[in-house]
């Protein structure tokens, strides 16, 4: 595979802690090659009422994992008459991934998710990279092949104690940073 075979896909997702929550933001393209095959594709999705992940890479896998995610913790709610707490669910999918990277496949797995949320014991965040690793986040967190230029804004911008407004400012900046920068590549 030469680095011009290689397609970005432009995809940009953020998480933001604020003083009073979480904010979770995503660009809403999904490309097929060169195209942009969707311009209102959901990057964000409720793992539980409380719960909610952005997801980048391989779109039929992150679904799937949301989707196994979703009926596991709604699962657990059943048979323990509790919440799922944050962190139950960050562990969950960032084992799923794991697991799923370790299949033999034609087209590896290759999923990233920013997971967020609140429970009895307060707001969080949490990154899980695409080979399963969790890393919980205390500011701020983007994935994607935009990113880079997410990272720009946020490095910049980001302070302790934002409010969700404020946040949510903060997370719509930074995706169109990197809007601006990435795009399909054009043909040669």
């Amino acid at each position: 595979m030469t680095e011009q075979s290689v397609i970005k896909t432009g995809t940009t997702t953020v998480g933001i802690v604020c003083k009073d929550g979480v904010v979770l933001g995503a660009d809403r393209r999904a490309t097929a090659g060169y195209l942009v095959a969707n311009k209102k594709a959901q990057k964000i999705q409720n793992i539980t009422d409380h719960i909610a992940v952005t997801t980048a890479g391989m779109a039929s896998d992150a679904q799937l994992l949301v989707r196994l995610a979703q009926a596991e913790l709604r699962l657990k709610k059943m048979r323990s008459n509790m919440k799922p707490s944050v962190v139950e669910a960050a562990n969950l999918i960032a084992r799923m991934i794991y697991s799923n990277i370790r299949k033999m496949s034609m087209i590896p797995g290759v999923s990233h998710f920013v997971l967020g949320g609140y429970d009895d014991s307060g707001f969080y965040l949490y990154d899980l990279f695409a080979d399963g690793t969790i890393d919980r986040c205390d500011d701020y967190i983007s994935s994607g092949s935009g990113s880079v230029m997410a990272y720009g804004v946020l490095e910049t911008l980001y302070k302790k104690d934002l409010t969700l407004e404020e946040g949510v400012k903060l997370a719509v900046r930074a995706i169109n940073a990197a809007i601006q920068r990435i795009s399909p590549p054009e043909t040669q």
